[in-house]
């Protein structure tokens, strides 16, 4: 005995099949008939929705000029009500600027951050050699020009890799405008490398800006932050010379090159994030909208003449924890510089500094700089010099280790109070008190 309800199931499942070789048989012959608009093919994206830069006359040859493609398609798709426009892989030319719209993603290939050393490193990859490549001559000479991709609010860059292919890497490098600009509310940039920019990524005059896995080598400056008055993310950023560590353009760089810089700030979250090679890693700065506070968590800056330099900072704080600090190179290389210009508060804590270096830090200004659990070692490269000099200002150095039988602490007769306490020293302690004010020293304990 045939089930009632299989047998219904067979009807509707016979329906379905004859209405759609009906509705297919229906479509081919309206196809074949003339005066009927058969559409072109569409590239699409990885995803189903995503538009394809190649459907609005991207070439990705290297040669053609495709800006106008890329805009016409970021248009559209801010148009259609936002939605993601897919770049696949190849080498697009741009001698124009991008505004990424409200809502809309430009993205590449990569769903990891690329990194291309081949320019320095034979049989290495090239940028356009495996994915999406943006090769940017616009702006040449033009520093203060317009930047060569904007965001703006909820729009966001991922997975590509840009690159300046008329920079020269036997020559001081030559200007160019920011990369990225960072407006509105909540832009981003992920899993991009900014391989050789003047200018790497502007994060100004915006709310949460979002920062995450970019790699590269920016020249003059990697990441500028200020007036953020709604917290900035920053995270996983490495700055390596991949494009070239042993040329003319990467000497200018270790002289005058900053990788990363803050002014105003309110709450700057920055997380694993890494320089090398560059006069300053991570300068804080005063604008005219004030200064930074915030906190930054396993960041290191390595080869920086300056691994820290503070102009001036908030006066609730710069909050650095995990860090690694070297410098070595240039000329009287200090791990951290406070300037007498500070007012704000600065802690480091669990940090460790090495190389051979002049001095540790060099304290000046009217705030106060802490130091805890930290380890200094490979200091007074030449002549004698402290670990740690203070001309003025507050000062705290507690539960640090000095692996250097030289001298440790300096304290000018400015210094407004310090506390030196739980520390261990190399040799006998070898603390230098000049100040004319409250300083407790106390519960160090020295090596024979």
């Amino acid at each position: 005995m045939t089930d009632p309800m299989t047998v219904r199931g067979m009807q509707a499942t016979s329906r379905r099949r004859l209405l759609s070789l009906g509705c297919a048989g229906g479509m081919m012959g309206l196809m074949g008939m003339p005066g009927v608009a058969q559409a072109a093919e569409s590239k699409g994206g990885p995803v189903p929705g995503m538009k394809n830069v190649m459907d609005f006359g991207a070439r990705g040859e290297g040669s053609t000029d495709d800006t106008a493609a890329f805009q016409r398609a970021l248009d559209a798709t801010h148009a259609a009500g936002g939605g993601t426009v897919y770049a696949p892989p190849g080498k697009y030319l741009f001698r124009g600027t991008l505004d990424v719209p409200e809502g809309v993603a430009l993205r590449g290939s990569y769903l990891c951050v690329p990194s291309h050393a081949g320019l320095r490193d034979k049989g290495q990859a090239k940028p356009g050699d495996d994915g999406t490549a943006l090769f940017v001559t616009n702006g040449r000479g033009q520093e203060d020009g317009k930047s060569f991709l904007t965001l703006n609010s909820n729009s966001s860059v991922n997975g590509l890799t840009i690159f300046y292919p008329e920079q020269d890497a036997e020559s001081v490098p030559v200007a160019y405008p920011w990369t990225i600009a960072m407006r509105g509310k909540n832009p981003a940039v992920q899993d991009v490398e900014l391989l050789n920019p003047y200018l790497g990524i502007d994060a100004s005059q915006n709310e949460r800006h979002n920062i995450r896995n970019v790699t590269g080598q920016p020249l003059r400056r990697g990441i500028w932050v200020d007036a953020i008055y709604d917290i900035g993310r920053i995270e996983n950023v490495h700055f390596n010379p991949w494009w070239n560590s042993h040329s003319k353009a990467y000497r200018w760089q270790t002289e005058n090159g900053e990788a990363f810089v803050f002014g105003r700030s309110d709450w700057e979250y920055v997380f694993n994030t890494f320089c090398f090679g560059y006069h300053v890693g991570y300068k804080f700065v005063e604008t005219s909208t004030g200064g930074c506070n915030g906190n930054y968590v396993g960041i290191g800056a390595d080869d920086c003449n300056r691994a820290i330099l503070v102009e001036q900072c908030a006066p609730y704080g710069l909050l650095i924890v995990n860090g690694e600090f070297t410098s070595f190179h240039g000329e009287d290389p200090t791990m951290v510089e406070v300037l007498a210009s500070n007012r704000g508060v600065l802690r480091i804590s669990n940090s460790a500094f090495w190389g051979p270096c002049q001095q540790i830090a060099k304290v000046g200004g009217s705030g106060t700089v802490g130091f805890s659990d930290c380890t200094f070692v490979q200091w007074s490269k030449e002549g004698e010099h402290a670990a740690i000099q203070a001309s003025s200002g507050s000062l705290l150095v507690q539960g640090c280790e000095f692996l250097e039988r030289k001298q440790h602490i300096a304290l000018g007769e400015d210094v407004d109070r310090a506390v030196i306490s739980g520390n261990l020293f190399a040799g006998p302690a070898q603390i230098q008190n000049a100040s004319k004010h409250d300083v407790q020293i106390g519960l160090n304990a020295a090596s024979s």
